[in-house]
């Protein structure tokens, strides 16, 4: 699936564990870096933004709550219009909005002339080593004061882990990991393995990096979510030939039997990368 190719109802379906997920300590040394810029509104880079949930996860979600901390500039940056369309509709109220319809791999097109802080939230894994070395080189280049730092939140890290368990979790697992590194519309992805390229981008550069684990942890009251995730993994995996079909089909009918009763960790990472 493309960045491009998510729906409005999958992002809505998924936000409240992605915000659930987050690592606390992160996000709060993060608004403390946007929080040092002073009373001018620091400007904030969202790349892949969809609806906007990192800036509702940053400032509230509600349009009332959004000049309380601290004073922000939003730049909401995606390839999808109708992503874009609906950020700017639940947000109409905030007039430190901006949104920006790019090609996010034309590095040289994105806005982040002034930027204190770029974010990014379930991007990395889907990007390739090649997006993220020209994102930084164009951080770097671009910022007229000083580089921004990187929040790059809800990067998947190669593990899932179900109860009960099915003789066929970890060969659906290995399978969908291999998926994971087919092009998204980056070039190779990175998958699993985007935050410790990305560490390591960042430490070459001169950053000062933090990682922390952000699982979902899913359970009965997430059984919309859960058999979502359920289809799409064998979606990924169909075809795969270490995969047998007719086991397939029986994985997918023992999850899907056990969505309101049993519960799944999804392994995610944060990374804040400060200059």
């Amino acid at each position: 699936m493309s960045v491009s190719g998510f729906s409005i109802d999958w992002l809505s379906m998924r936000e409240p564990a992605d915000r659930e997920a987050r690592d606390q300590v992160l996000l709060q040394s993060a608004r403390q870096w946007l929080q040092a810029a002073g009373a001018q509104p620091a400007t904030v880079v969202d790349l892949g933004a969809g609806t906007g949930s990192t800036l509702r996860t940053f400032i509230g979600s509600h349009d009332a709550e959004l000049h309380n901390y601290p004073p922000l500039h939003w730049r909401l940056v995606d390839q999808d219009a109708a992503l874009l369309a609906e950020a700017r509709r639940r947000h109409s109220l905030h007039t430190g909005l901006e949104v920006y319809e790019l090609d996010l791999m034309r590095t040289e097109t994105l806005p982040l002339a002034d930027a204190r802080l770029v974010t990014a939230s379930a991007l990395f894994d889907l990007v390739s080593a090649e997006f993220v070395q020209r994102l930084l080189d164009a951080m770097a280049e671009q910022s007229v004061s000083q580089k921004p730092a990187l929040y790059a939140a809800l990067n998947y890290d190669g593990s899932t882990d179900w109860t009960p368990v099915h003789p066929l979790d970890g060969a659906v697992l290995a399978a969908f990991n291999l998926d994971q590194q087919r092009d998204k519309g980056f070039g190779p992805a990175l998958g699993p393995g985007a935050t410790d390229y990305s560490l390591e981008q960042c430490e070459r550069l001169g950053y000062e990096v933090y990682t922390a684990s952000s699982p979902w942890q899913l359970d009965g009251k997430d059984s919309e979510l859960v058999a979502a995730l359920i289809d799409g993994i064998a979606q990924a995996v169909n075809g795969n030939p270490a995969i047998d079909a007719a086991a397939l089909q029986d994985w997918l009918q023992f999850r899907h039997a056990h969505v309101a009763t049993g519960s799944c960790r999804v392994g995610h990472t944060d990374l804040l990368a400060l200059p």
